[in-house]
């Protein structure tokens, strides 16, 4: 089975994740989701965003990752069309071993 794997990157301080997850869950019930937090990055601005002992920042980077077959995932990425920008969003295609 052809499956396509997307990645949607945020910061925590975009509050957006929850929105986004609830429309992958809700709407279009795609397969698999899952968040991951990161402790450092930065994007397009250059400015980095990274966690240390002292400070645990409320504005780490965040990649939101989630699978299913093309179609479904093509259409679950125009529907955040709102929420997300499209350079913030990568797709790999795969094949499903199960």
């Amino acid at each position: 089975m052809k499956i396509l794997l997307a990645r949607i990157y945020l910061t925590e301080g975009q509050h957006l994740h929850k929105k986004v997850m609830q429309h992958l869950h809700d709407v279009e019930k795609v397969k698999g989701v899952t968040v991951f937090r990161a402790i450092s990055g930065y994007g397009s601005s250059g400015v980095v965003h990274q966690s240390t002992l002292v400070d645990l920042s409320l504005d780490l980077p965040l990649v939101i990752e989630f699978f299913d077959t093309p179609e479904k995932v093509e259409r679950a990425i125009a529907g955040l069309g709102g929420l997300v920008e499209p350079d913030h969003v990568i797709t790999f295609a795969g094949t499903s071993h199960g």
